[in-house]
């Protein structure tokens, strides 16, 4: 440390260069070299294991996403897969993110995962994330979407449903132990691109619509990449056909694992619930846009300009209750029972519940949870089929630099509206909601709670100055 007598000039570097050139030589080298280690120290300290495993069934059972398929198959066409990155150092609790291809894992699934993760391990609740790909072609599971064939299922098909989230869970559960296990040293790094394939389905003048791709790498001691992790924002419905796939998100997979060997991919989807590929209807279709959002992620991760992530991870979350609006009452619940298809159906059951002396809920719980790395990347889980305009409002409100935003994410109740939507009302709006066995739609300001709730947990750090 150099000292001056009172009242001297400012220490700045060209004078102490000027007045002490070998002590200035000396305290460069010595800044260098310790800003050098700790920058190594930092970068090599991460403890990351990745795992997949096959989810396909071998059985038939009923596919979920669209109603009008009711038969039971077991074709393939794609196999299905669950994936998992686990982060962790030694001076902190691991966290463990988990991909699925299925239209929908509901909180049931993840709190059983919790349970069983954290009486074997030090995972805890706030560190467990679930990113549904929302495929439309994956098993139908139980809590999601359960009136979605707006009538009833039959004893053995709903047998191999429950079956199917059974053997679903024990796999979670396999993948996400296997990640921890599979800790080793790497370095972590971020960037975000562009693909262009989603659009708006909402037919009106205001189309909004969200491109950017951001990407998650994993580099091993050897330099070799070892996980991918991407997010996009588009509904996984480019086919409808009665066979296992997992659309554009297992296309994308195939690609990046082809073109780094040895790689697990992983795809969430982001806030892409008023968002369709387009244009669809075929599994060529799925591919091209695999092959797209995969070739995008080669060039991120195959470039220079990554962002490395080299402080420790923390989580957090948010615990809400979003309120439905006014519940019918009994006469108007027989009213709608005498309307077509889901509405009907709906009301059925929600009779049934009431016969038996249930009470209906009047709200729906909602879990918002954040993870950073430090200051340099927030990422955002929200739960649900969540429209465009939470990321893009989110993005206004936050830096949209360092963020990224998930939907589908640790539960899928129902479709998530942004105000507007839900005065604009449509599927997204409320129209939906009988095929998820909700007795309503939300009431007037689901939004800003949910906002209100990233902001809560959000650190300040990441916070516009306004």
């Amino acid at each position: 440390m150099f000292v001056e007598a009172d009242f001297q000039p400012p220490i700045t570097t060209h004078r102490i260069m000027r007045l002490h050139p070998h002590k200035f030589l000396a305290a460069w080298l010595i800044s260098g070299l310790l800003t050098c280690s700790v920058f190594a120290a930092d970068a090599s300290e991460w403890m990351i294991g990745a795992a997949k495993v096959d989810i396909t069934p071998d059985y038939p059972v009923r596919m979920s996403g669209y109603g009008g398929r009711r038969l039971e198959t077991k074709e393939i066409e794609q196999r299905l897969h669950a994936k998992a990155i686990a982060f962790g150092r030694d001076s902190e609790q691991p966290a463990v993110l988990l991909t699925v291809d299925n239209c929908g894992v509901g909180v049931n699934v993840r709190n059983e995962l919790v349970k069983r993760l954290a009486a074997k391990t030090k995972v805890v609740d706030a560190r467990v994330a679930i990113c549904s790909s929302h495929t439309h072609s994956a098993p139908m599971l139980v809590g999601v979407l359960n009136n979605i064939f707006s009538e009833s299922i039959s004893p053995e098909h709903w047998a191999n449903i429950e079956r199917y989230t059974r053997d679903l869970t024990d796999k979670l559960e396999q993948v996400a132990l296997a990640a921890l296990a599979n800790r080793q040293p790497a370095k972590l790094a971020w960037g975000s691109g562009h693909v262009s394939f989603a659009h708006n389905r909402r037919n009106y003048v205001f189309r909004p619509e969200d491109h950017s791709l951001p990407v998650l790498r994993v580099v091993g001691a050897d330099g070799k990449v070892r996980a991918l992790l991407t997010s996009y924002a588009c509904h996984c419905t480019t086919t409808g056909f009665n066979k296992f796939h997992a659309d554009w998100a297992g296309c994308a997979q195939e690609v990046m694992e082809k073109e780094f060997p040895g790689a697990i991919a992983l795809t969430a989807i982001g806030c892409g619930a008023d968002q369709n590929p387009n244009p669809r209807g075929t599994y060529e279709h799925a591919i091209e846009y695999g092959n797209q959002l995969g070739a995008e992620a080669k060039r991120l991760a195959s470039g220079t300009t990554l962002h490395p992530l080299l402080s420790k991870l923390e989580c957090r979350t948010e615990q809400i209750s979003l309120p439905f609006d006014k519940l019918p009452t009994r006469a108007e619940w027989e009213a709608k029972t005498k309307e077509k298809g889901g509405v009907s159906y709906n009301a059925k059951v929600q009779l049934a519940k009431l016969d038996r002396g249930e009470t209906l809920p009047t709200s729906l719980p909602y879990l918002v949870q954040v993870w950073n790395f430090g200051r340099d990347l927030a990422m955002v889980f929200l739960p649900g089929e969540v429209v465009v305009d939470y990321s893009l409002r989110l993005k206004r409100e936050l830096d949209a630099e360092r963020l990224w935003v998930n939907g589908y994410s640790n539960d899928v109740p129902c479709y998530i509206p942004s105000e507007r939507i839900l005065q604009e009302g449509g599927y997204e709006g409320g129209g939906s909601m009988p095929i998820y066995d909700r007795p309503n739609r939300f009431a007037p300001g689901v939004e800003n709670r949910i906002i209100g709730a990233v902001h809560k947990i959000m650190p300040a750090d990441f916070k516009r100055p306004w």
